[in-house]
């Protein structure tokens, strides 16, 4: 009789069971997920570092001062007025008194400047009304001698340095006024005489100006004008004796300096800010 096949392999395979299988799996599984987890700190180890990125500067808003602006402003004043007589034959003068005009004014101005780093230039025009009044008697004349600024007007041109919002300058220029003078009887208290003039000279003040709002500032001025002396032929107004209407009745060398303090407000235009890094 011939041998029997052996079918012990067969039979061992035939004998492998279903859960068997299922379980050989997981296994291979578990073992690539731990596999996997060894090996990713050593592929994150090797991607290339973040570079590092300075952070950007922080951005500083700076106040600009430049354009064009238009204000108004108020304060007060004081104009210093000597008079003396002026002889109509030998033309020598005499000392007829002082005194001091004293007042209120409101008024405004119209300007333009420019900034180049911290200076700042500038031309303004300004124009008040004014009411510096004040009077004496005549040490000569006997009269009551008064006086009044009524108006006056400034041309300057400004250099200034800012610190950013703040502004200090000093200005100088041409300045003009508007006067009134009067005489009265001290007894009667009419008018005996009068002249009126535009007289012209010199101004120089200074200022500090803040900016509150982007097109908004408010400031503080000072201003002196000389204004020198100025022979003024007065003519009588018709009220008392000497004093004929229209007639000349004498001739005063008046001196005069006024000191005026204010404050303004200006809005300006032509770009506010500047960002700067």
């Amino acid at each position: 009789m011939g041998a029997e096949p052996d079918h012990r392999f067969g039979d061992f395979e035939e004998r492998t069971e279903p859960g068997e299988t299922a379980m050989n799996k997981i296994l291979i599984a578990a073992i690539g997920a731990v596999a996997l987890g060894l090996s990713a700190p050593a592929s994150a180890a090797d991607l290339a570092a973040r570079p590092y990125t300075k952070a950007p500067p922080m951005v500083a808003t700076v106040y600009d001062w430049s354009g064009f602006y238009i204000g108004i402003n108020g304060g007060g004043g004081s104009s210093r007025k000597c008079w003396d007589f002026v002889s109509p034959t030998a033309g020598a003068v005499i000392a007829d008194g002082c005194h001091d005009a004293v007042g209120g004014t409101v008024g405004g101005q119209v300007g333009y400047r420019w900034q180049s780093v911290n200076w700042v230039f500038g031309l303004e025009g300004q124009g008040n009304w004014a009411d510096f009044s004040g009077d004496n008697i005549g040490t000569l004349s006997g009269l009551r001698n008064r006086s009044k600024i009524d108006s006056f007007g400034l041309i300057t041109g400004q250099v200034g340095y800012a610190w950013n919002s703040v502004l200090f300058y000093v200005k100088g220029g041409g300045a003009v006024v508007g006067d009134r003078y009067r005489s009265y009887g001290v007894a009667t208290g009419l008018e005996f005489d009068r002249a009126n003039e535009t007289r012209w000279g010199g101004a120089v003040g200074a200022g500090l100006e803040f900016g509150f709002a982007p097109n908004w500032s408010v400031g503080i001025e000072y201003d002196h004008l000389f204004l020198g002396h100025r022979t003024i032929t007065f003519t009588g107004s018709g009220n008392l004796p000497g004093g004929a209407l229209g007639v000349a009745t004498r001739s005063e060398r008046i001196g005069q300096d006024v000191d005026i303090g204010l404050i303004r407000v200006n809005y300006r235009w032509g770009g506010p800010v500047i960002a700067k890094y």
